[in-house]
């Protein structure tokens, strides 16, 4: 019998198979490879979710709510969630047919883009972005259209930058603000601005808005607040950065019925519904989590002034982010690219950031550094880039001990909450 080989990767979706894996994931292969390494890389609370919130999950347990929730999401979630919007943005959405809870805020931008992108249709991308954003535009038939930011202007986009950047087959614009990975944030005014381009063009608003409560500079701004907005703007947000809550895996969208209506559809088809011991942990965080987010988000401040300092005695200029928790500083002043300033800060000095160009060509030059990490870590962590960042070259004001911040008790939080 003659045997004939296989390719299996023909059978593959080309559109699939051009798309690369995740920077990140790929430059994480080398984490795990690597003893001692402290890692500054993961976008994710260093707290564990609060035991008031992990309590009301076991309660539910024990109360039997094992069962398939609603496909929108638990009600009481959705009024809860209404009432939230409300209250902080003073924008109103019916919780029966404006709301959908997701299986995290990837779930909610994955439904967006099959739900409004048919064949070339172009999404408008700030850049530096967040590393889904291009893929799930693609997946759903799209085209990424990129808006170059960098420190010159902020990291922000502008109304005119938007404009100049439509075409004719332009129908999405996705923002992020705060941004991941910079942490700007926008202003009321330019925002404002930009909603006035999107009605005159007709564009539907996608904005990620996982971070609108980790905002340290300023008001955070929602989009579908805004005049004419609410109806054009799909919000999505969730539990995750906020809560300390990323393995519960719940986010939700807000937006016209129309829309939520046909993103239901493919929810109903490809999750049914997101679990329900993280949708009652996420009811519990949302009634009663507000002053352990306020603490968690306090610290966070706190880090964000040192860590950023501490970039810029360490002779890397830093832009000072607005929110989320990552800092983006400038590496090129080394001679290296992101790519190789991370691999051999991870070969020498065991610590682990991510290359500023997985988020797009704007990114290169400069590294992602979370801040959401242990105190003991950052400390060790910045005495470790001083002597990699010195033997480079770079003029630097550190000396060998580490940087010297809070500890959280003494902020009146615990790292367990």
């Amino acid at each position: 019998m003659t045997i004939t080989r296989t390719d299996w990767s023909e059978k593959i979706n080309p559109t699939v198979q051009n798309i690369p894996p995740s920077g990140i994931r790929r430059f994480f292969d080398l984490v795990t490879e690597t003893k001692g390494v402290i890692s500054l890389g993961v976008g994710e609370p260093d707290f564990v979710t609060p035991w008031h919130v992990r309590e009301a999950c076991i309660y539910s347990l024990e109360k039997g709510y094992t069962m398939y929730t609603s496909n929108s999401g638990l009600l009481e979630l959705r009024e809860a969630l209404a009432v939230d919007l409300d209250n902080t943005y003073h924008v109103k959405y019916n919780p029966r047919t404006e709301l959908l809870i997701t299986v995290g805020v990837s779930e909610a931008l994955d439904l967006c883009m099959r739900t409004l992108l048919q064949s070339g249709d172009e999404v408008l991308i700030p850049e530096p972005s967040y590393v889904s954003y291009a893929p799930c535009t693609v997946l759903a038939g799209g085209v990424p259209v990129f808006m170059s930011t960098g420190m010159d202007d902020s990291f922000r986009i502008t109304a005119d930058l938007v404009q100049s950047s439509i075409t004719p087959r332009t129908k999405v614009l996705l923002l992020c603000y705060p941004n991941n990975p910079t942490g700007a944030v926008m202003d009321r005014d330019e925002l404002e601005k930009i909603a006035e381009v999107a009605v005159e063009h007709d564009l539907i608003v996608i904005s990620d808005e996982i971070y609108d409560r980790l905002t340290y500079i300023g008001k955070h701004t929602c989009m579908a607040a805004l005049p004419g907005m609410k109806d054009r703007t799909l919000l999505l947000n969730g539990f995750s950065k906020a809560y300390a809550m990323t393995g519960w895996r719940v986010g939700y969208v807000a937006g016209n019925p129309d829309f939520i209506a046909a993103m239901t559809k493919i929810h109903q088809y490809s999750m049914l519904c997101a679990p329900i011991t993280g949708q009652m942990a996420a009811l519990e965080a949302l009634k009663n989590g507000q002053p352990g987010m306020r603490r968690m988000v306090e610290h966070y401040n706190r880090r964000r002034n040192m860590v950023v300092q501490a970039f810029r005695d360490m002779g890397l200029p830093c832009f000072e982010p607005g929110g989320a928790f990552y800092a983006f500083p400038q590496t090129s002043v080394t001679g290296l690219c992101s790519e190789d300033f991370a691999e051999e800060l991870l070969k020498e000095e065991q610590v682990a950031v991510v290359p500023g160009n997985v988020f797009g060509t704007s990114g290169e030059g400069f590294v992602r550094v979370s801040y959401a990490a242990s105190l003991d870590d950052l400390s060790e962590a910045f005495r470790r880039m001083g002597r990699f960042v010195r033997r480079r070259g770079v003029r630097s004001r550190l000396i060998s001990a580490p940087i010297k911040i809070q500890r959280p008790e003494r902020a009146g939080i615990s790292q367990s909450l």
